[in-house]
C-alpha cells in the first residue's frame, strides 16, 4: 500500500512539473524584483479623427515575485502617480489632474495588481509571452483587465551592470482601458479624447537586494 501511495505522489508531482513553465536561467526559486528605474515608462494613447494624443509617465514604482521554474506564480503591483503623466501641453497636464478628469488630488495613483498568470509561451530559454490578469485602479475604481506581457529574465552580466545590479526582468505590457468604465466623465470624452485608452508599460526591474 504504500508503494502504491508514493508511486501516486511522484505521479502527481512529474503532472504538476510538466504544467509548470518557467525561464530556463542560471537563477532558481522565488525572485523578487523592484521596479524603481527611471527608465521605466507607461504610455496612454488617445487616437480621435480630431487629435492623437499621447501621455506618458517615468515615474514607476513597484515589486513583482515569482519563482524562476513556474511563472504562474508572479504576482506583484505596479503603481505610477496621476501627477507625473506628460502630454507635452502644460495646460492639457493641468485639465487631466484636475477634478473634472483624473482627480490627482483624490486619487494620486494608478494601480495594476497581478491576480493571474496563464496563456503562457514560451519565446527562449529567458523569455516568455503570458496574459496577466489583474485589478486596473484609476479615478478610485477598479475593474478587472487583460494585459499581453512579454517577459525577459537577464542573468547578471558585465553587460546588465551597466543598467542595474543583480538579475533583470524586463516587461513589456499592452492592454485598453474605457474610461467611461472607470467614471471618467466629461463632455471632450469622445471627441477630443478617445474613451478607448491604449495603455503600454516598458519595465526593467532588478533583483539586487
Amino acid at each position: 500500500m504504500n508503494t502504491i501511495i508514493k508511486t501516486f505522489i511522484l505521479l502527481l508531482a512529474a503532472v504538476s512539473m510538466s504544467f509548470a513553465q518557467g525561464f530556463k536561467v542560471k537563477a532558481t526559486g522565488e525572485q523578487t524584483f523592484n521596479f524603481e528605474d527611471k527608465r521605466n515608462q507607461v504610455k496612454f494613447f488617445s487616437t480621435t479623427p480630431l487629435e492623437d494624443i499621447t501621455g506618458i509617465s517615468n515615474d514607476v514604482k513597484g515589486k513583482v515575485t515569482l519563482n524562476v521554474a513556474d511563472i504562474k506564480s508572479m504576482k506583484g503591483s505596479i503603481t505610477i502617480s496621476v501627477a507625473s503623466i506628460k502630454t507635452a501641453i502644460d495646460l492639457r497636464d493641468e485639465h487631466l489632474r484636475s477634478e473634472n478628469w483624473l482627480n490627482a488630488d483624490k486619487y494620486p495613483e494608478i494601480t495594476f495588481s497581478i491576480k493571474k498568470v496563464g496563456d503562457v509561451k514560451v519565446a527562449a530559454d529567458n523569455k516568455l509571452d503570458v496574459k496577466v490578469t489583474g485589478d486596473f485602479t484609476v479615478h478610485g475604481v477598479t475593474k478587472e483587465t487583460v494585459a499581453d506581457v512579454t517577459l525577459t529574465y537577464l542573468d547578471a552580466s558585465e553587460q546588465t551592470k551597466q543598467f542595474a545590479p543583480g538579475d533583470l526582468l524586463g516587461v513589456q505590457a499592452k492592454f485598453n482601458i474605457a474610461l467611461s468604465d472607470f467614471e471618467v466623465e466629461n463632455m471632450v470624452v469622445g471627441q477630443k479624447v478617445a474613451d478607448e485608452i491604449e495603455i503600454t508599460a516598458t519595465l526593467r526591474g532588478s533583483n539586487a537586494k
